[in-house]
């Protein structure tokens, strides 16, 4: 038994858990969040900070996610916003919502599960009012700590990614679950419309979205509408300058209206910026294909290249699809490739205001240096 730090409780020694992947390989390890099983697909992330950012990112749903940084947790968390209830609500209304603060990316956990090689309970920070693990506990996301992180992460790198289930002592195991094979973009997407700030009508389709998207477009002057992802945006004459198509998780393949509406919005010459999972719907809306990645990109250390400048750029991801940049129609260019393996991280159109982002330009956490990228489409829609 121990002392948890400044909340005079005592603890009692932590559960044994493990991790059991499709291909056999068992890791061992410990718990410290919550007490119960879970499944989906191992994936990895090699950055050093932005753990909250990351675990209330919606593109990591139905992942189990690994830091391949050796100590988690030593910051803590600041206070956490609650999930809120999300029930259906018409647009009609003028009140303009309020976003949870930084470092929230949403307001609840969206992964399975978190795995890391040594997790600190003790934590310091400012703004620290949490520990980690009593985050993962509240929300009931499984963590486990003591895992050989190093081995992981080579073994996901040669064979691709995994399907894998962590088990806890005493509590039943599920089975094998491939997230891949749901719609996870209708999981994560707002059921309700909400409007932000004032200025430049913009709509945000929400696929998944990250609240720093919508906080960088309101400090430019923009008014954001964040929509489901199955809205029908142009059912009515269009009182919008832009849309942004927003991050999410899974195979964009799935989430077909979407493309769908998309479509129409090439067709109709609609300003429209596309990030990570928003350019593999622009992508396919233009009749381009994108294909599952042996491990995918999760980091904010990936490096990109612009095509038109040559210029290196550090930049945020996560994704585990990627577009098939040897597809791409007419009219549609190139606009970045990662500078690691020369997969398309970009695209844009030859004559109209049509451009996506494989990265985040938005970032939350770091690096800073493209947002630029929002400056350009804002210039564009404006005119």
């Amino acid at each position: 038994m121990r002392a948890g730090r400044g909340t005079g409780t005592v603890r009692a020694e932590p559960l044994k858990g493990r991790l059991v992947l499709e291909d056999g390989a068992v890791f061992e390890g410990r718990s410290f969040g919550a007490a119960v099983p879970a499944a989906g697909e191992v994936v990895f992330t090699t950055g050093m900070v932005g753990y909250p950012e990351a675990l209330t990112d919606p593109s990591y749903r139905g992942q189990i996610l690994s830091f391949t940084y050796p100590s988690i947790g030593n910051y803590g968390v600041p206070e956490y916003p609650q999930p809120a209830a999300d029930s259906p609500e018409g647009d009609g209304d003028d009140a303009r919502a309020i976003l949870p603060p930084r470092p929230w990316e949403s307001d609840r956990i969206h992964l399975s599960g978190v795995l890391c090689a040594s997790y600190s309970e003790n934590f310091s920070h400012h703004a620290a009012r949490h520990s980690l693990g009593d985050w993962l506990k509240d929300q009931g996301i499984a963590g486990l700590t003591g895992i050989d992180t190093r081995a992981l992460t080579k073994r996901i790198r040669t064979r691709g990614s995994l399907l894998g289930r962590i088990e806890i002592d005493g509590h039943p195991v599920p089975g094998l679950t491939d997230p891949n094979k749901r719609n996870l973009v209708a999981e994560v997407s707002t059921r309700r419309v909400r409007r932000y700030g004032r200025g430049t009508p913009l709509v945000l389709l929400d696929c998944g979205g990250k609240n720093n998207q919508v906080r960088m477009l309101v400090d430019r002057g923009a008014e954001v509408r964040v929509v489901p992802w199955d809205h029908a945006l142009l059912t009515r004459p269009r009182d919008y300058a832009g849309v942004i198509l927003s991050n999410g998780p899974g195979d964009p393949r799935l989430a077909a209206a979407a493309v769908q509406t998309v479509r129409r919005l090439v067709r109709q010459r609609v300003p429209t910026l596309g990030i990570c999972l928003g350019h593999q719907l622009l992508a396919l809306a233009a009749g381009a294909k994108t294909y599952k990645m042996k491990f995918g990109h999760r980091a904010h250390n990936q490096p990109c290249i612009d095509l038109r400048t040559g210029r290196c750029y550090q930049t945020s991801q996560n994704h585990g699809f990627a577009v098939d940049g040897e597809t791409l129609p007419g009219g549609f260019k190139p606009w970045f490739v990662n500078a690691n393996d020369g997969t398309n991280e970009g695209l844009r159109h030859e004559r109209y205001p049509l451009r996506s982002v494989q990265f985040h330009p938005e970032a939350a956490p770091g690096p800073a240096g493209t947002e630029w990228i929002l400056d350009e489409f804002l210039a564009e829609a404006r005119r």
